[in-house]
């Protein structure tokens, strides 16, 4: 007997780590269950229904994994055969036991998610029994067999019968072991109730797995995707440099004073509009020259001007050509719709990409204002 209760319990631990890896973890107030139990129980020395006495009991117990549980238990016996009859108490005797509990049909057959309708538990237990008015003790083995059936919106209700024999294993006048004789074979018919637990169910729930090629690939797009944010706040910072450069010069330059060059009976304005690469429109910040030629027009009210507009030598000549277009009619437009500028005043002429008027690609991307009052 010790041996088979050796094997038992080398079996559930190995049943134990297989289903851990299977279900998500229990959490110490997960699944509990309580129950009720009553049945009839006959001696195993003289086995005939004659003998038949009854009892009832409670149960208490949680499942740690869908294989393995604990629990423990309380059973009253009462009746007026084979001995009890000499007692004169209601309740004959008790016995109190803890117990360990196997489920076979998960163990053999692996946990699908929810309790099968029907499964098949084993019930293994070490107990005290005492016998009122004559106050007799011993100590005590249970061997059980649960044949349960789970029902309910969640499988929370399991009915079971359970064939089963309690051993008194130990007596002071006695030394321990198993023997029919010194038995009670019994059958009882329970009903427990599962509490709920924390995922949201009344049983354990199948953990969500990833094979290790998912995983890898995962971690393979979350590397490369650091490595893409990592590009892209380089280029911003990069960007973001170049915009303050940029905005140095620009207030650079228009801190310089209004001067007016005279070159072949044409007077050049200083004021110069700067576009962005490849743009067209003119920024807000740049208004600012366009206000100062709308300004001296208006202070001249006989002066008329020239606007061209240049692009810088990157990209292909045709396109650079219409930009540089675009750009002067753009300034031109300004001035008449913004600030109120006779059309007739103003010509335009787009020159293409130009290299001469600065060092810096930035600065030939412009328009200019020639008067070209005679």
């Amino acid at each position: 007997m010790k041996k088979l209760f050796l094997m038992l319990a080398v079996a559930a631990l190995s049943a134990q780590s297989v289903s851990a890896q299977t279900v998500l973890e229990s959490k110490n107030f997960d699944n509990w269950y309580i129950g009720i139990n009553g049945g009839v129980n006959i001696p195993g020395a003289d086995f005939k229904f004659k003998n038949m006495n009854y009892d009832a009991g409670l149960r208490i117990g949680r499942w740690i994994t869908p294989v393995l549980g604990i629990g423990v238990e309380g059973q009253a016996y009462f009746g007026k055969k084979y001995g009890f009859e000499f007692i004169k108490t209601t309740v004959k005797a008790t016995n109190v036991s803890a117990f360990g509990t196997i489920n076979f049909s998960n163990w053999f057959g692996g946990y699908p998610g929810t309790p099968r309708v029907f499964e098949l538990i084993g019930v293994v237990g070490l107990g005290w029994y005492h016998t009122y008015d004559i106050k007799t003790n011993a100590m005590t083995a249970k061997l059980g067999l649960d044949f349960a059936f789970n029902f309910g919106s969640d499988k929370q209700w399991q009915i079971y019968a359970e064939p089963n024999i309690l051993y008194n294993i130990a007596q002071s006048y006695q030394p321990v072991h198993f023997n029919k004789n010194r038995s009670l074979i019994g059958l009882n018919i329970g009903v427990n109730y599962k509490f709920g637990n924390s995922n949201g169910t009344h049983n354990f729930k199948i953990a969500e797995l990833r094979d290790q090629a998912e995983i890898d690939a995962l971690n393979a797009k979350i590397n490369e995707l650091r490595s893409d944010v990592d590009s892209k706040n380089g280029q911003i910072n990069a960007a973001n440099q170049t915009i303050a450069d940029l905005k140095k010069k620009l207030a650079d330059c228009e801190a310089r004073p209004t001067q007016i060059v005279e070159e072949k009976k044409e007077t050049t304005l200083q004021p110069i509009v700067i576009f962005r690469q490849g743009k067209s429109t003119i920024d807000a910040a740049q208004y600012a020259s366009v206000e100062m030629v709308a300004k001296y027009l208006k202070n001249h009210p006989e002066s008329k001007v020239l606007v061209k507009g240049y692009a810088s030598p990157e990209g292909p000549a045709e396109l650079n050509q219409k930009l540089s277009e675009a750009r002067a009619t753009a300034v031109a437009n300004a001035l008449i719709k913004r600030y109120k500028i006779s059309k007739d005043r103003i010509t335009t002429q787009g020159l293409g990409a130009t290299s001469e008027i600065s060092e810096e690609n930035d600065f030939n991307r412009v328009a200019m204002f020639v008067d070209t009052t005679k």
